[in-house]
């Protein structure tokens, strides 16, 4: 296998209408698809979402969105890196109109499933924000498309902002078998990084095999591109230093039940240990709205 299998750079996948399009059939897996769209102040866009669940994601900007003639205001945010945002879930076989005043870039994070569920509006004061690891694999992570979360048939999707010089996906982690302590789940990776003041930003993602999975990944990436992840272990996703890096994760799988469920590389897992006398990187968080408590919830799994 091959970079170019699995590394789809910005406007490779553009349409007349989107800046990103990965499908089922693209990608060549079964569930997982993403598309991004651009609009400009007053633009909009009509969709049906078919044979598979969508949720949608303001990346930078506000929408009005109506799913079946039911109406939902998403307030959306300036850019990934201002924290999270409210996402909107639309089921299966629905007709959806996207509009926004002002202009905005959004993604519509899908997985192809059996059944219809009801729309939901998931605020951005109810979105989890998780800050993980900790040192130089200090990262923050937003689960507005998760288990627990919000309630979807097939599709995970939450999102990793990763300060510049840090790694994220780290250690590196699977999640391609269907057995106890892991669920195969198909996995797409869109990336956006931070400009510098003398142009865009980098970052590097690696992904590699294992008996069974073949695939060797380590690509620069950069605003717009994306990274399939059909099988194998993949991180640590870089963020050079200067440049903060963002990615969207969406996944979705043929189990039985819907759960993210991963396993460490046993070569790096150890790192985890390591964690324990770092501090966070103070940088972090990435702006958010002020918790209720006034705190933010530590560790988890290894986006």
């Amino acid at each position: 296998m091959t970079d170019s299998e699995h590394v789809v750079r910005a406007g490779q996948a553009a349409d007349a209408t989107y800046d990103v399009v990965v499908t089922p059939a693209s990608a060549g897996w079964g569930r997982s698809g993403l598309r991004v769209v651009t609009l400009a102040a007053g633009g909009h866009v009509n969709l049906e979402t078919g044979d598979a669940e969508t949720v949608i994601v303001p990346l930078a900007g506000s929408a009005t969105v109506v799913v079946d003639g039911e109406r939902f205001e998403l307030t959306g945010r300036g850019s990934v890196f201002e924290g999270p945002t409210d996402v909107l879930y639309a089921p299966r076989d629905a007709e959806v109109a996207l509009s926004t005043a002002a202009g905005g870039r959004f993604a519509l994070c899908s997985a192809v499933c059996e059944r219809r569920l009801d729309p939901a509006y998931v605020p951005r004061s109810d979105v989890p924000v998780e800050l993980r690891g900790a040192g130089q694999a200090s990262r923050q992570v937003h689960n507005f498309g998760v288990p627990g979360v919000l309630e979807a048939e097939r599709l995970i999707a939450c999102e990793v902002l990763t300060p510049g010089g840090n790694w994220s996906s780290y250690p590196p982690h699977k999640h391609d078998e269907q057995r106890e302590g892991e669920t195969r789940l198909e996995e797409i990776y869109y990336f956006e990084v931070a400009d510098g003041p003398a142009g865009p930003g980098l970052g590097y993602q690696r992904v590699y095999g294992h008996a069974g999975a073949d695939i060797d990944v380590c690509a620069e990436v950069r605003s717009g591109d994306v990274v399939l992840v059909p099988h194998g272990w993949h991180g640590p996703s870089m963020a050079a230093p200067g440049y903060d890096l963002y990615y969207l994760n969406v996944m979705a799988g043929p189990g039985p039940e819907r759960a993210w469920l991963i396993i460490h590389d046993p070569d790096h897992a150890w790192v985890r240990d390591t964690w324990l006398t770092q501090q966070v990187d103070p940088r972090l968080p990435f702006s958010r709205p002020t918790d209720p408590d006034g705190t933010q919830q530590r560790e988890g799994a290894s986006r």
